[in-house]
């Protein structure tokens, strides 16, 4: 099967979409436990932060790592590209 350059995009548009949604999740996850629970729930929000400013720069990212393992027949978002 032949996949167009729309098709290709809209496949990667999804797996962007995982993306902010599995960060935010937990980002939001850790803040409300912080709050609630222990401030040490904190560490996790920093740690999700620090690796999101990261990426661009080292081109490893946890959760494309993930995502692309996952989903292997789309085209990968972050790291090494299919040549």
């Amino acid at each position: 099967m032949v996949l167009t350059n729309k098709e290709i995009g809209v496949e990667v548009e999804n797996k962007i979409r995982a993306h902010d949604g599995l960060v935010g999740a937990t980002n939001l996850l850790s803040v409300i436990l912080g709050v609630t629970v222990s401030t040490q729930w904190l560490w996790i929000a920093g740690v999700v932060a620090a690796l999101q400013i990261l990426s661009p720069v080292t081109r490893f990212c946890p959760v494309y790592f993930v995502l692309n393992k996952v989903m292997p027949d789309t085209e990968p978002v972050m790291g090494r590209s299919k040549v």
